[in-house]
C-alpha cells in the first residue's frame, strides 16, 4: 500500500475505535450539502464513513452549498470545520458553487477569483489532506512551478493507483460566452499539463489504474452543447479536456475512471468517446449521487479484478449496490 498516513497526537485521542484495516477502501461523494437541513445529514454521512475501519480516506468532488447561498467566509469555514471532523483523511475539489458562480446577487455578489483565492486559503494550504488524520498530497506547483497558483490540482496514490484532483468546473467549465475568458484558458493550460505529467507518471511506473475527480459533469454524451451551439459567443468548456482523455486513456490502455458531480443523479456508464466517435473502452464515468438524493459511494481497489475498482451506493439512510 502507497498510502501515506500521519496521524497527530489529537486524532489519536479523538479515535474511538481500534486502528484501521485499509484493506484497500475509500469514499467519494459530493453536492452536499445544499440547505440549512442537509449539514446534519452531512455530517452523519461522515460519521457513518468514519467507522468504517477500512475506508482510508474521503473524497468530495465539489459544491458543498447550493447555487442560491450566500458565499461568506462563515459558511467556508463551517464546512471546512465538517470536514475537518472526519477521523478520516478527507480532500476537496472546488465545485462551481463556490467560486464561479458566487458573483449571482444571490451569493453575495463576490468577486469569484477571490473566492476561489479564499478557497485556497481554507482547503487548501499546505501538502495535507483536511480531516484528523491528515493524508500527504502532491500539488501540482510540487512538480510543475509554473503552474503554482492552482493549488487545488492535486494527486495522491493508493494501492497503486494514481488519483488526481482538477479545478473543472460546471457552468460549462467557466467559460463566458460574453467576457473575459482569461481565467479559464490560463486554468485550461494547468489542467492540461497536470493531467499530461500524472498520466506519463502512470504509464512510466507501470500503475494499475488513474482516477480523475473533479467536480463538472463534462457533456460526455454533448447534449448540451447541442442545445447552446446556436447562443452568440458559445463553445465547448470541456472540448479539450474529453479529446485530451481519451487520448491518454488509450495510451495508458488500463482502466481509467472519472468521477464527477454536477447532475446529482448517480450514474456509473461508459460514454466516452474520442475524436473519432469510438468509444474509449477503458474509461468508466461515475457521477456521485447530490442534494436532495444524498449519500456517498464506497470504492474498493480489488486486488485481483481486472477492473481494479468495485463501487456500491451508499445512500442516505440506505445501501444500494453499484449499478441498481
Amino acid at each position: 500500500m502507497t498510502l501515506r498516513l500521519f496521524v497527530t497526537a489529537a486524532a489519536l485521542a479523538l479515535a474511538t475505535h481500534a486502528p484501521f484495516a485499509h484493506a484497500g477502501a475509500f469514499a467519494l461523494m459530493g453536492d452536499m450539502p445544499y440547505s440549512e437541513r442537509e449539514i446534519e445529514p452531512l455530517r452523519m454521512i461522515i460519521d457513518e464513513i468514519s467507522r468504517d475501519r477500512e475506508i482510508a480516506f474521503v473524497v468530495h468532488d465539489g459544491d458543498f452549498k447550493s447555487g442560491g447561498e450566500k458565499c461568506d467566509n462563515r459558511r467556508f469555514l463551517d464546512r471546512k470545520a465538517d470536514f475537518e471532523a472526519s477521523l478520516h483523511p478527507f480532500i476537496l475539489v472546488p465545485g462551481d458553487n463556490e467560486w464561479t458562480d458566487c458573483h449571482r446577487p444571490s451569493n453575495g455578489a463576490y468577486d469569484p477569483l477571490e473566492r476561489l483565492d479564499k478557497l485556497r486559503e481554507l482547503f487548501f494550504a499546505g501538502n495535507e489532506s483536511l480531516g484528523r488524520n491528515k493524508l500527504r498530497l502532491t500539488r501540482q506547483g510540487d512538480l510543475q512551478p509554473q503552474y503554482a497558483a492552482w493549488r487545488e490540482n492535486v494527486r495522491w496514490e493508493f494501492e497503486n493507483v494514481m488519483l488526481v484532483g482538477l479545478n473543472i468546473p460546471g457552468s460549462n467549465n467557466n467559460w463566458k460566452n460574453q467576457g473575459d475568458n482569461t481565467e479559464f484558458h490560463e486554468r485550461l493550460k494547468a489542467n492540461t499539463a497536470w493531467i499530461d505529467t500524472n498520466f506519463r507518471s502512470a504509464r512510466e511506473r507501470d500503475l494499475r489504474a488513474v482516477m480523475l475527480i473533479f467536480q463538472a459533469n463534462p457533456d460526455f454524451e454533448g447534449d448540451e452543447a447541442a442545445k447552446q451551439k446556436n447562443r452568440p459567443g458559445f463553445r465547448d468548456g470541456f472540448a479539450e479536456f474529453k479529446a485530451q482523455l481519451a487520448r491518454e486513456a488509450r495510451a495508458f490502455g488500463k482502466p481509467v475512471v472519472v468521477v464527477h458531480g454536477d447532475t446529482h443523479s448517480y450514474q456509473l456508464n461508459q460514454p466516452v468517446r474520442d475524436e473519432s466517435g469510438a468509444f474509449v473502452a477503458n474509461i468508466t464515468r461515475l457521477e456521485t449521487p447530490g442534494s436532495p438524493f444524498i449519500g456517498w459511494v464506497r470504492v474498493v481497489v480489488a486486488p485481483h479484478d481486472p477492473k481494479v475498482f468495485q463501487f456500491t451506493v451508499k445512500r442516505f439512510g440506505a445501501s444500494t449496490p453499484a449499478g441498481q
